[in-house]
């Protein structure tokens, strides 16, 4: 038993310790990773939940991350960044599989749909690792019984780093859950800021313009109908939750739910 097991048995508070089941690799920047799951986990698809390896002092390093997997997978999967000199991910970027991973015990966040009043259509703001939240909520079937409508955006450097969200909105024919109630529902909108794209510049530049409401062929964000979920990084989160405000809509939380809503939580 390893010692991060051992405190684990002595602190029922502790993190969980878990197996990487496997690690795919997108970009020398982008990579997932599925572990186990207790049998005792449960989550809100879109919450996130500290996650982390055991240092060489044997105390945790712990960061946030969104689950990317939903609320009914048997795994755990998750969507991370490799910064170079980050303490967690520069290490968490040369796991394998069988090594071991520590889960957090207690799921949050507010990007759930909990915290959204009822709407026609949903948008997912996203940029770089913040799609991972919403690779879950496009899996859960309560998306599809909330709205008519889910419109999910993403926006990278680089074409070679929207592959996560290409292959998770590609699955969704296929989910054994989701399959039939997301088809001819979702939109996919990606958008580059430094290589050659149909859509190219920043999201907020896409909305602000109104590009991205004339290329999906709706019209632009309305309080009555709108509902909009932001990820990203604390940049994008301002100046992305300041258009939303400015169309009207109003910010919601888990206990008193609006037109839209941000997450705040990063890795590193």
């Amino acid at each position: 038993m390893s010692d991060a097991a051992s405190e684990v048995r002595a602190n029922p508070n502790a993190p969980t310790v878990e197996t990487v089941l496997s690690v795919h690799h997108y970009t020398d920047r982008l990579f997932k990773f599925r572990i186990t799951r207790p049998a005792s986990f449960r989550f809100r698809s879109g919450e996130f939940v500290m996650i982390g390896l055991t240092q060489e002092s044997g105390k945790p390093l712990l960061r946030a991350y969104s689950v990317a997997s939903p609320f009914w997978d048997e795994e755990l999967e998750f969507y991370s960044i490799k910064v170079p000199d980050g303490p967690l991910t520069s290490r968490l970027a040369h796991i394998q599989p069988g090594d071991e991973v520590l889960l957090g015990r207690k799921p949050t966040g507010t990007l759930v749909l909990d915290a959204l009043t009822p709407g026609k259509r949903l948008y997912l703001f996203s940029t770089g690792t913040g799609f991972a939240p919403f690779a879950s909520l496009l899996r859960d079937p309560e998306t599809y019984e909330k709205f008519e409508h889910v419109v999910v955006t993403h926006s990278c450097r680089l074409n070679a780093e929207l592959a996560y969200s290409q292959e998770v909105v590609a699955g969704l024919k296929d989910d054994p859950l989701v399959g039939e109630a997301s088809a001819g529902r979702v939109t996919l909108y990606t958008s580059c800021t430094r290589e050659p794209h149909p859509n190219e510049g920043r999201i907020t530049t896409l909305i602000e313009t109104g590009k991205l409401f004339a290329d999906i062929g709706q019209a632009p964000l309305n309080p009555e109908t709108d509902r909009v979920m932001i990820c990203g990084s604390m940049e994008m989160l301002q100046d992305t939750k300041a258009l939303v405000e400015k169309a009207g809509l109003i910010e919601g939380s888990n206990a008193s739910p609006g037109a839209f809503v941000i997450e705040k939580a990063f890795a590193g």
